[in-house]
């Protein structure tokens, strides 16, 4: 490599040229090398050719070539050193005339050159006079300026200011980037000099312990320049942002040193180990024997020397590490103003360090092809592969920190842990051998068509997945320094830590593995799907008394649910999945995962039971026991599984599982409608069975009471019975009731029952032709009669079921009201502004003003009910 200093600024040059090239529209009266004489007197820099400064000699004449003489003896000396030299004075007289009045003549034309430069100067200087001084005047009070002088002013003031500031300006940004530009020289230069030195050096094949260190401290000279033009280039960013070119130019040529310095570094530091006999063998001796001892580390062996020539490699390869993680990051930020360098916070310090330490990878990278000679008879046994790099991991573990822990200390890499670097390196060496080897073998299986769907190549794959789990755990418990660190920092360590971190490389891999799974549990649960006796509700054949001391509202377990076996089984499954998926390193691999194997499995089951309940077809007219009993299984499986994916949703392990909502959104959904979809059947079916065997009943209400016979008997409440045509839908709604309680969870049998009965509510009274029967006071009685037995049937789930049946209760209320009442009210509710205050006021908030007037008409004229309660 050589560094030429006069060429190696050209991209500055250019950078210059462009970033600083004059404004077209108004005359530069000085040029660039001008401006950067002026400012920097008489500093030499590669990128300036100050000679252009230098008067030129008269035209058509050169300079005389031959130094003066320093005194006159000395000139005489020279011309007449023999009296033989005496008959030259005539030729040499004539020469000094004749040089004489050359030079005179050239002084006279310097004056009248001077002389002119100087008028001009003056004349410039007097119009600049006379112009700041008619805008002075012209901003104080135009009224001394008449005529063509004061539009001439005005003009200097809307014209030639702008322009002035604008020159002036302009002149003042190449000034400041000819400065920019000069340090930035003397930076890189000084840079690529230490480079070359180094570079240089290690030509000579030198290995004695003092160039070695005259090495380390060059390597770290040379990290200093780079923070020094680090410095300078944020400064530039922050406060010149559109000097991009010059930016880029200076980054082209350090990322050229770097790209040298780097492998060299990396050279010295790997010769430095061989030479400290690493790496170590990966037996004992006493392995033959049966007898297990930790393998000898010889970073632990070393003596004083060489661990101070390990120090000084080690904290300057960490230097270059860290002031190359510093410019990458710079180069990565968006941000249209780069922050000051000494505002980047601890995170984006650690994070040049994600990738792990290259010190402890070039630990690692000879054990790597040490320990692959015993992967390769172990590619049918990976559980030998992952053992292995565990115990070596483990072996060396003291060591490392002990050793490694001072230095990164020492460096100031605050944050980063020597533990936790030797995991991620060993990870790392493991996952390149998996993805090099492991992996292709089983994919190329997967696509194999004599073997794809088998059971054998899925359990392999989850086989190796459970050996990955297993694995990650045990590495991750070494790694654990106790040092407290932030989200982000944690989330990029663990992502090293990893050796699941292979599938974000490849996600085709991540797809295969989740169908395994799921292919998987659809396999075990399939048998117990076709078992009837697992769609059973485990004590739904109790006794009614033992139901009602468990009834409770607050629902949590499969039990409290009534759900049957075979939903817990479907819970655990996809939980186990869902669990497994939590090793993935980071949210968007963990998605992809349960999206094609946990939410897919669940909704296959959801699928499930749609398809029970469908196949169930309730009749509109007669709702069988069956029938029933297993649609009120599904619909508790249903119910209970949306509460454990509400449960999952509120869990901060899946909160972050995407921009568009929960994981389990959909299927949620799709089970609360279809929760509510069967709920409204059985609810159907009970009330077109409830009005299939009472049609008759509640068509003749009002007409058969006039055929009551009027007597204390009949008048007396207690002693009637309901009507024949009404005994046997109150039965088969009793017997409905209490095997919905029996069947059904309690949360929605409660929202069940009082649905139904505002059902039968309104399905009675909009049966009852008010306005046109007439209702006597033994029908009144009776019709009191049957609602009370209407009640009775939902009395054992309420202690005030009238609520639930406000209808018949407000209409009842109306039927019974005294002769004069009902006429006050009756007068009152025949006044449209005060009706419906009228019924707010006596308590009757759901029939309207024209169905209390209706149901009054309805009461004949007769007296008071006798034996009842007004």
């Amino acid at each position: 490599m050589e560094f030429q200093r006069d060429t190696r600024m050209s991209s500055l040059y250019w950078a210059m040229e462009v970033e600083a090239q004059p404004t077209p529209t108004v005359r530069s009266h000085r040029t660039v090398r001008e401006v950067v004489s002026a400012t920097t007197g008489d500093r030499t820099t590669p990128l300036l050719d100050q000679t252009a400064l230098i008067p030129s000699p008269p035209h058509g004449r050169a300079m005389s070539s031959r130094p003066p003489a320093p005194t006159l003896r000395g000139f005489l000396d020279a011309h007449f050193a023999s009296p033989d030299d005496l008959p030259a004075a005539p030729a040499l007289a004539e020469l000094l005339r004749r040089e004489c009045a050359e030079l005179d003549a050239s002084l006279r034309r310097l004056e009248a050159h001077l002389a002119a430069a100087a008028e001009a100067w003056l004349a410039r200087s007097a119009g600049a006079r006379s112009d700041l001084a008619r805008i002075r005047t012209t901003r104080g009070g135009g009224r001394f300026v008449v005529g063509g002088e004061q539009e001439a002013a005005g003009t200097a003031t809307d014209v030639g200011l702008p322009e002035l500031v604008r020159e002036i300006r302009r002149i003042d940004n190449i000034r400041l980037y000819a400065e920019a530009t000069l340090q930035l020289e003397a930076l890189v230069g000084n840079l690529e000099d230490a480079a070359f030195s180094i570079v240089r050096q290690a030509s000579k094949l030198n290995r004695k312990s003092n160039e070695a260190e005259r090495k380390q401290g060059k390597l770290l000279h040379t990290v200093d320049a780079v923070r020094d033009i680090e410095r300078e280039l944020v400064r530039i960013s922050s406060a010149r942002p559109l000097w991009t070119n010059l930016v880029m130019a200076v980054d082209s040529r350090v990322d050229k040193t770097l790209a040298i310095l780097r492998p060299q570094a990396l050279m010295d530091y790997r010769a430095l180990l061989a030479s400290l006999g690493w790496p170590p063998p990966l037996s004992s001796p006493d392995t033959d024997k049966d007898k297990y001892s930790q393998i000898p580390n010889p970073l632990v062996l070393m003596n004083e020397e060489n661990k101070d020539r390990y120090s000084q490699s080690f904290q300057a390869l960490c230097a270059l590490q860290h002031v190359q993680g510093i410019r990458e990051l710079r180069q990565r930020q968006t941000a249209p103003v780069t922050p000051a360098l000494a505002d980047f916070n601890y995170y984006d310090r650690a994070a040049c360090f994600e990738n792990g330490l290259w010190a402890v990878d070039e630990l690692v990278h000879p054990i790597a092809s040490r320990m692959e000679y015993h992967f390769v008879k172990w590619s049918e046994q990976p559980e030998f592969i992952f053992t292995l790099v565990y115990k070596i991991t483990k072996d060396f573990m003291d060591g490392v920190d002990d050793i490694l822990q001072p230095l990164i200390d020492q460096a100031r890499l605050v944050g980063l842990s020597a533990k936790e670097s030797w995991v991620s390196g060993m990870v790392k060496m493991l996952v390149g051998y998996l993805e090099r080897q492991i992996f292709p073998a089983l994919d190329c299986s997967n696509q194999d068509q004599t073997t794809v769907g088998k059971p054998e190549v899925d359990s392999s794959w989850m086989h190796l997945n459970d050996l990955m789990i297993s694995f990650d755990k045990r590495m991750q418990l070494l790694a654990d320094s106790g040092i407290q660190k932030a989200a982000c920092l944690s989330e990029r360590l663990s992502r090293s830590l990893s050796v699941f971190s292979i599938y974000s490389e490849h996600p085709e891999w991540l797809q295969i593995w989740a169908d395994a799974e799921l292919s998987s549990a659809q396999a075990k649960l399939k048998s117990e799907m076709e078992d009837e006796t697992r769609w059973s509700c485990d004590g739904q054949h109790d006794q009614l008394g033992h139901m009602e001391n468990s009834f409770k509202f607050l629902l949590s377990t499969r039990e409290d649910y009534k759900a049957p076996p075979v939903s817990e089984s479907v819970v655990k499954t996809a939980l186990s999945m869902i669990e497994r998926g939590r090793a993935l390193p980071n949210r968007g691999m963990q998605i992809q995962y349960n999206r094609s194997s946990s939410v897919r499995f669940l909704n296959d089951f959801f699928l499930v039971l749609r398809d029970r309940c469908e196949a169930l077809q309730l009749s509109n007219t007669a709702l069988e026991d069956q029938s029933l009993s297993k649609i009120c299984v599904a619909i508790n499986a249903v119910r209970y599984c949306e509460n454990v994916l509400r449960e999952w949703d509120e869990d901060t392990t899946f909160l972050d599982m995407g921009p568009e909502g929960s994981l389990f959104s959909d299927g949620t959904s799709f089970l609360v409608k279809l929760g509510t979809n069967y709920l409204e059947q059985i609810m159907s079916c009970i009330l077109l069975e409830f009005e299939d065997l009472s049609w008759e009943y509640v068509q003749n209400i009002g007409s058969w009471s006039a055929q009551i016979a009027l007597d204390d008997q009949i008048l007396d409440e207690e002693n009637l019975v309901v009507s024949p045509g009404f005994v046997a839908s109150l039965d088969v709604l009793t017997d409905r009731t209490s095997k919905l309680k029996q069947y059904l969870n309690s949360k929605d049998f409660l929202d069940l029952w009082r649905s139904i009965a505002e059902g039968l509510d309104y399905f009675i009274y909009s049966s009852i032709r008010w306005g046109e029967v007439t209702f006597s006071d033994p029908g009144v009685i009776q019709l009191r009669v049957d609602t009370k037995a209407l009640l009775h049937t939902f009395r054992p789930l309420c202690s005030r079921p009238e609520a639930f049946l406000p209808f018949l209760s407000e209409s009842l209320r109306l039927l019974t009201m005294k002769k004069s009442d009902a006429q006050s009210m009756l007068e009152m509710l025949m006044d449209d502004t005060e009706s419906e205050k009228c019924l707010r006021h006596q308590g009757f908030y759901h029939v309207n003003a024209c169905q209390a007037a209706k149901i009054l008409r309805s009461r004949n004229s007769g007296d008071n009910l006798v034996g009842t309660k007004s």
